[in-house]
């Protein structure tokens, strides 16, 4: 169950990105601190759910998108309750590829819709931000929905 499975998650709440940039930051020396390269044997790995034999050569980001897309993606959806048209128009001058980005938008809110019953399963864990998917504390959204297939639709007009 991975994610699912442990009694406490301790970093629930802190975005993949920012756990790759704090890693390569305190691998380098933080704030006059010493270099820690012992963590470059980390840090140059893909992050990967390692789902797939290894030999498939399997990432996070290759299944998904990049994280930073990811997460302003997540961040629209969620915070600032955007639809995908919404973001696509948000994003789309930062992107040389349109039909790529409406690609991951519809990735994000097509495994959005579907992944609503593994949120339902999250082990406890705390937040210091105000982004939180924990279903039972924060952020609601029904296991049965529509999936946002009126909203996709409405994107391919673009």
């Amino acid at each position: 169950d991975g994610d699912t499975s442990g009694g406490l998650a301790p970093i629930v709440g802190v975005d993949k990105a920012f756990i790759r940039r704090w890693l390569l930051y305190v691998q380098n020396g933080a704030d006059g601190e010493a270099p820690v390269p012992e963590l470059e044997s980390v840090t140059v790995q893909a992050p990967t759910a390692e789902l797939r034999p290894l030999s498939s050569g399997q990432t996070d980001e290759s299944d998904l998108m990049p994280y930073e897309l990811l997460d302003r993606i997540e961040r629209m959806a969620v915070l600032d309750k955007k639809s995908p048209v919404d973001i696509y128009n948000i994003l789309k001058s930062n992107y040389k590829d349109p039909g790529e980005l409406k690609k991951n938008i519809r990735k994000y809110f097509t495994l959005w819709s579907r992944n609503q019953w593994k949120r339902e399963r999250y082990a406890p864990g705390f937040h210091l931000d105000d982004e939180n998917l924990d279903p039972r504390t924060w952020y609601r959204f029904p296991i049965l929905s529509g999936a946002y297939e009126e909203e996709l639709k409405e994107l391919d007009s673009f």
